[in-house]
């Protein structure tokens, strides 16, 4: 790696940091984190009466909830979905986990003789003694546990790290960095709580009495969280860190794919220029092949190559699909190659027949490499669906194109490289594959409805694994979605039972929902309804099409069996 090389690397790695860093900041000061504030706030001053001396070891206390917090949240973060999801047990289960030791450790401060009963265990270990500041650490575990969900406005990199099952460095500096910015503020409130119960008269001579209120506020809060009672608090708080977070969430995504030991680092170059970005990996773990002789792997020795990765039910991929097609009927016979590397996001795309009747519908003609170990998105270090890859007849990454766009100017760098690998050579006039990326600022952002990744839920109850009934609200606000009806949910999907409805608040000129299943889906918008049957593999349906973006709130009815993935715009 040279000078220039290295000084890349070190700028994109200090860049994450700080991404990570001021995303906690942000979140730290969120309406996310209100509810947990009170028992932060009152973690200083509820350590126990127990003489000066023990006042004086609990000193310390704010820092270790603090700490307990920041290290629980990020390890639930990096390992929690790859854990649960390895074990027989339900995907909620370290939140529940964690609820049940605050109400325990709320118990605790109220009945001395309970406290006794939980620390007796810990007591039979050699040199460990039970105090304000252990019993803080624990309770920093705990809250960390549930303040997971808090995480979602940046950490895109976890999202991939989760459906690749696959967690890198960067993934862990960024998650650590966004851990110590949310403690900054939330080690304010525990600090300031700790001044006023050492400086307020009344704390000090009614310490068992402030540690009764804080047992109460800590079972308050499980109570509260158990139930939901927190989503109605956050959605009457204007969420004044929404802008913030949607620039924040925007740098983020764009600065994973500039990591220099990554072939993304050249997306970031100039569009028209063409960028040694080092050697191409090989095609490599694949499950099977499409659209190839003999189901054989496809040739590229020699060629211009451009490695497309999509999925098949992703909105994105769809829309660039058109323009990757078109450059393989058009330059194919001048010596380009195109292989669709198709790595799975959802557990339906993992089945080839699926993709293969995906790919018929996208008129995909070049070979597609079917990536379902993620060996081959792994050998390239790859982050995006959809992401081109350029690479010369020499083997060498010219150039990587992540995201939709700018088709022109790839296009230009293709002409370019066949040009080069073949001097003289005659080539067709450019293609004319109409440009649908959408460019209102304003649209509404993916939305997953499956519990391990949905931000967007505003019903009045929690999303829950067992079949049951739900209403929508009075109100719901702009880009989130509720239930009516029967529901079960699952990590990936919702399932729809009787009566199921979704309402969602959107601003878009498309509105597209990924469906699996048989039945029918009615769809209801400013008085309009239509209807359409589901069925095939899984797919992505269009409920709204307009010539320009439109706000407004939709309703759409599933048939009992249909399975709910993600509302995606354009």
């Amino acid at each position: 790696m040279g000078p220039t090389a290295r000084s890349r690397h070190y700028a994109a790695n200090v860049r994450e940091l700080l991404i990570g860093l001021v995303g906690g900041l942000i979140t730290g000061i969120s309406p996310c984190v209100l509810p947990v504030l009170p028992v932060v706030f009152m973690s200083g001053g509820a350590a126990g009466p127990r003489g000066a001396d023990s006042q004086a070891r609990a000193g310390g206390r704010p820092f270790l909830v603090v700490l307990g917090l920041a290290i629980s949240f990020s390890l639930i973060t990096l390992l929690g979905t790859v854990v649960v999801d390895a074990l027989p047990i339900p995907q909620d289960t370290l939140r529940w986990a964690g609820l049940v030791v605050l109400v325990l450790l709320g118990i605790g401060m109220l009945v001395p003789r309970v406290q006794e009963l939980l620390e007796r265990p810990f007591a039979r270990l050699r040199g460990f003694r039970v105090d304000g500041r252990h019993r803080g650490f624990v309770l920093g575990l705990a809250l960390g546990a549930v303040y997971v969900p808090c995480a979602g406005p940046v950490l895109a990199a976890i999202t991939v790290a989760g459906a690749t099952g696959h967690i890198g460095v960067h993934t862990v500096e960024l998650t650590v960095a966004f851990a110590v910015g949310a403690s900054v503020p939330l080690m304010i409130f525990a600090l300031a709580g700790q001044r006023v119960a050492e400086r307020v008269q009344s704390f000090r001579r009614r310490q068992r009495g402030v540690q009764i209120v804080a047992g109460v506020v800590l079972i308050g809060l499980a109570v509260a969280l158990s139930f939901n009672v927190t989503d109605a608090l956050q959605r009457a708080v204007p969420d004044y860190t929404a802008a913030l977070n949607r620039d924040l969430d925007h740098a983020g995504q764009t600065d994973l794919a500039a990591q220099s030991n990554s072939p993304g680092s050249c997306s970031q170059e100039p569009a028209l220029t063409l960028s040694d970005c080092g050697k191409a990996p090989g095609i490599t773990g694949i499950q099977q092949w499409l659209n190839t002789p003999g189901g054989k792997p496809a040739a590229t020795a020699g060629k211009v190559t451009i490695v497309d990765f999509w999925a098949y039910s992703c909105i994105n991929c769809q829309r660039a699909i058109p323009h990757v097609e078109g450059w393989y009927r058009n330059y194919a016979g001048a010596g380009l190659q195109v292989i669709g590397v198709h790595t799975p996001e959802y557990a339906f795309e993992h089945v080839p027949s699926n993709v293969a009747a995906g790919a018929r519908r996208l008129h995909i003609t070049y070979p597609v490499a079917i990536d379902n170990g993620y060996a081959t998105w792994n050998a390239f270090t790859n982050e995006s669906w959809p992401a081109e890859y350029l690479i010369d007849a020499n083997g060498q990454i010219r150039h990587i194109a992540i995201g939709e766009g700018s088709y022109g100017e790839t296009e230009s760098l293709i002409r370019q490289l066949l040009t080069a690998a073949h001097p003289g050579v005659s080539l067709p006039r450019a293609t004319d594959v109409a440009d649908t990326t959408p460019t209102d600022v304003n649209q509404s952002p993916e939305t997953y409805l499956g519990t391990e990744r949905q931000q967007a839920y505003a019903g009045d109850g929690p999303l829950r694994a067992t079949a049951s009934t739900y209403e929508y609200p009075s109100t719901l606000p702009s880009n989130t979605f509720a239930l009516t009806g029967s529901w079960t949910a699952s990590p990936e999907a919702l399932t729809a039972g009787e009566g199921a409805g979704i309402e969602l608040n959107f601003d878009a000129d498309n509105v597209y929902l990924d469906l699996a299943g048989t039945g029918t889906i009615t769809t209801t918008l400013d008085g309009h309804t239509t209807s359409q049957h589901v069925g095939g593999a899984p797919n992505i349906y269009t409920l709204v099409s307009e010539p320009k973006s439109v706000t407004g709130t939709l309703d759409v009815r599933l048939s009992p069996g249909l399975q709910a993935y993600s509302f995606t715009f354009g």
